[in-house]
């Protein structure tokens, strides 16, 4: 009795906790500008980045971490002077793959089989619906799938971020042929999707004392 009263006392904290941080989670718009993140930290939410999920499991993105101060600040006009991703003392850029074909399929198949120690050829069905898939559409429709992917491995990230208590701001907001230009993106077969600065909110930022503004739950969830 005792053991399963400090289980149920511990899942409420969880699920207190988790409400909590996505209550407290805003856009942030002004960063601490010395403040850091402890590593240990840090490597769980590049490990929310690694674990995301995605179609197929096919992981069609990279995610750019760029540290350096300079060159972030030259990443300020193409963010279209949002200046957080200058001031944040980390930014993610979140890239999709820019052509999506065949040889990418043989790569989850390899992956797959040697991970759960499997023979490739017992992966069969699986390539014949992934490839199934690809076939089917454009390259310009594939380009547009593997940037939705994107938006799922951003979810995974600044809802980890938030639980950390860990503040972000993603932003679609900026130019991403100048923001590839300046990373130099376009001979790595990506492009720029999302820019994400990652820190801690500055304590006279007013848009963290704003209510939270979102439809009735009665609104949007919708029971059949």
């Amino acid at each position: 009795m005792a053991n399963g009263s400090c289980g149920g006392e511990r899942e409420l904290s969880i699920k207190e906790h988790v409400l909590t941080q996505l209550r407290w989670r805003y856009a942030t718009k002004r960063f601490n500008l010395t403040r850091k993140i402890p590593e240990e930290e840090w490597e769980v939410l590049e490990a929310s980045l690694v674990l995301s999920p995605s179609s197929f499991g096919m992981e069609p993105w990279r995610f750019l971490i760029v540290t350096d101060s300079a060159t972030r600040t030259r990443l300020v006009p193409a963010a279209r002077n949002q200046t957080q991703v200058a001031t944040a003392p980390h930014l993610v850029v979140f890239t999709a793959k820019q052509q999506v074909d065949l040889s990418d399929i043989d790569a989850l198949v390899t992956r797959t089989a040697r991970v759960r120690h499997i023979s490739p050829g017992d992966l069969k069905e699986l390539r014949n619906m992934v490839a199934g898939f690809v076939n089917s559409l454009s390259q310009t429709s594939l380009r547009e799938w593997a940037m939705r992917q994107v938006y799922i491995a951003l979810g995974q990230f600044i809802t980890t971020a938030a639980i950390l208590g860990i503040d972000a701001c993603p932003m679609e907001g900026f130019i991403p042929e100048q923001v590839d230009e300046v990373l130099n993106l376009r001979k790595t077969g990506y492009g720029s999707v999302l820019l994400c600065p990652v820190g801690y909110r500055q304590t006279n930022d007013q848009h963290a004392q704003l209510a939270k503004v979102r439809r009735k739950a009665a609104d949007v969830l919708m029971r059949i």
